[in-house]
């Protein structure tokens, strides 16, 4: 089979824009990854198990795995309603309340974390009063759940909205037409169709949560074994100059980042092939 890689255009040719592309690409990208994996080669195999799988280190993943994928499932459920309202609704605010999803990717990570830490704390606006109640948010792992939905939401709505932007609205007549409910139609022909830009923009907001250090480390309180999340413990061995130990940690977690990465290529694939 013979490949064909000359195609009109005002770039430089393909030899020329390949050679760019992967000049970048190794610069930015590949070569930190691979100074990082290679620092971690100092460790034998015993170390590197002792340092990954100490109590503390399983303790985080714990907490920032579990609370990452419990926002990654309310970003879906509640990022779908937000899409579907954006994009099928005309309504007064309809383009503030559009820019107010985008608010998480403009803010720093540290105003999030403060500003939530001063909502959700004892003393905070809505923290007071589930105080009262004999409940705390701020400074326990439920504090990072809700920062891990803040920081996420955004991943899904804009992934969600092309999508539904290109869904037919006479396809969903049709159904309605056939004697199909409204139920039916939402499972049988709307979820179908947007259900991989769904779990595209899930796995973004997982990733993203698993990865997020700023708006997580002022209202998780940080309590060892309890409200500690991984990249904080990252962070913690670079201050002790435990260098070795910082980067197996992180290599565990660019693993992970690496199949979440997978899963999202797999899913637009199979959505692209779907579509042929």
């Amino acid at each position: 089979m013979k490949w064909k890689f000359k195609q009109h255009s005002v770039l430089p040719g393909f030899g020329m824009t390949l050679g760019v592309a992967l000049t970048y690409l190794g610069l930015i990208v590949l070569l930190p990854l691979s100074l990082l994996v290679w620092n971690t080669s100092s460790l034998s195999w015993s170390e590197f198990l002792k340092v990954v799988c100490s109590a503390q280190i399983v303790a985080s993943y714990k907490l920032t795995f579990g609370a990452s994928f419990l926002a990654a499932v309310v970003n879906a459920v509640f990022g779908f309603i937000a899409a579907w309202t954006l994009t099928r609704y005309r309504f007064p605010g309809k383009k503030l309340l559009d820019a107010i999803v985008d608010m998480p990717f403009a803010m720093p990570t540290a105003v999030s974390g403060i500003a939530l830490t001063t909502i959700y704390a004892p003393n905070g606006w809505i923290g007071y009063w589930f105080a009262k109640a004999g409940m705390k948010i701020a400074y326990t792992p439920i504090g990072v759940f809700i920062a891990l939905t803040f920081i996420g939401l955004p991943f899904v709505v804009r992934t969600l909205q092309p999508s539904l932007d290109d869904l037919d609205k006479e396809i969903e007549e049709a159904a309605e037409s056939l004697g199909a409910t409204k139920w039916q139609t939402f499972w049988r022909v709307i979820l179908p169709s947007v259900l991989p830009a769904l779990a595209t923009g899930f796995t973004l907001a997982f990733a993203r949560a698993l990865g997020e250090y700023g708006s997580v480390v002022f209202i998780s309180g940080n309590l060892p074994m309890k409200t500690e999340i991984t990249a904080l413990l990252i962070y913690t061995k670079l201050e002790q100059f435990d260098y070795a130990g910082a980067t197996a940690i992180s290599v565990v977690m660019l693993g992970a980042s690496f199949v979440l990465m997978l899963i999202i290529n797999m899913t637009q694939w199979y959505a692209r092939k779907g579509k042929k």
